[in-house]
């Protein structure tokens, strides 16, 4: 390997990027760096500048000047940061996360056009070569939290919420196929009829791949939104994924005007209780119970989203 073999894969790369016109219509009416900001927006449930700048490596006055130009265009909104007074909050406006949600779709169109020339077979190959440049020139350094991503889901994502929720409680607790029955019922409701103004999914993405996921749904009860199906796999636990997917919930419900947040869960998921309980989740009601071929204890968990802003 020397340095003329990088840069003579680094012209073929950007040339072949350029193919795809990125420049002309991927992020217009946005520059390269305009877009990244939008997307690291839509992708955290709670973003302080500092912590923006230090993510895109981005000179402070760049940063400053780049969310003026969002704000007086109605992209995001600022405010004191919730963990610290002396930091400064930022997310995205509904519109922003329109323009954002628009940016995405694009590339995922860009990206799918570049795939759709690689042969199924020859995908998995790629996949694993793109992954071996990555480790080889982070320095085989293991992921670190802010390399996990929130998105929605693409095609294939429901059907990998089931098929992993059904193996990992398979494996984890011995629980039986009326767990994936179950799961299966929720993700087929929500798929064949959700309100995207009051519904979402987010999967959580590292290395490009997915590693987790949650679900927040209209419950019965009025004003209430039912989170659902947390799940973070076992190798990417540690890097507070569970904990964002659950914010990115609690935030989109109090945006979307939901009262609180509810979900059932059972005692043995320890780990999940105790982000609830970060989270401010409040124990309500158990009950002992026979299902996936368990004995278990269903608990109630309620988040009240009116004295959480107070």
């Amino acid at each position: 390997m020397t340095v003329q073999d990088i840069r003579s894969f680094n012209r073929f790369y950007t040339n072949l990027i350029g193919a795809l016109d990125y420049g002309r219509h991927l992020y217009a009416p946005y520059t390269l760096t305009e877009s990244r900001v939008l997307y690291e927006l839509a992708h955290s449930a709670h973003t302080d500048v500092a912590d923006l700048r230090t993510q895109l490596h981005l000179d402070a006055g760049y940063l400053t000047r780049i969310l003026n130009k969002f704000e007086e265009q109605g992209l995001v909104e600022r405010g004191p940061s919730e963990r610290d007074p002396r930091r400064r909050r930022i997310r995205l406006t509904p519109r922003g996360r329109e323009t954002a949600e628009l940016l995405d779709e694009r590339a995922r169109q860009t990206v799918g056009a570049l795939l759709a020339g690689v042969a199924p077979e020859d995908r998995p190959r790629l996949a694993e070569g793109l992954r071996t440049v990555r480790t080889l020139l982070s320095g085989g350094h293991a992921p670190r939290p802010e390399d996990a991503v929130l998105r929605a889901p693409a095609p294939g994502d429901l059907g990998w919420i089931v098929q992993r929720n059904a193996a990992l409680y398979a494996a984890e607790y011995g629980w039986n196929a009326e767990y994936e029955a179950l799961v299966a019922r929720i993700v087929a409701d929500f798929a064949e009829e959700h309100d995207p103004l009051l519904e979402r999914v987010w999967i959580a993405e590292l290395d490009g791949r997915a590693v987790g996921c949650v679900m927040c749904v209209r419950d019965e009860a009025p004003g209430a939104a039912r989170l659902r199906l947390l799940l973070v796999e076992p190798d990417a636990r540690g890097l507070g994924v569970g904990d964002r997917l659950v914010a990115a919930v609690v935030a989109f419900a109090r945006e979307a005007g939901y009262r609180e947040v509810v979900l059932w869960t059972n005692d043995v998921l320890a780990a999940a209780r105790r982000i609830y309980q970060r989270h401010g989740f409040t124990l309500v009601a158990e009950k002992p119970h026979r299902s996936f071929g368990k004995d278990l204890v269903g608990q109630d968990w309620r988040l009240d989203l009116r004295a959480a802003s107070e």
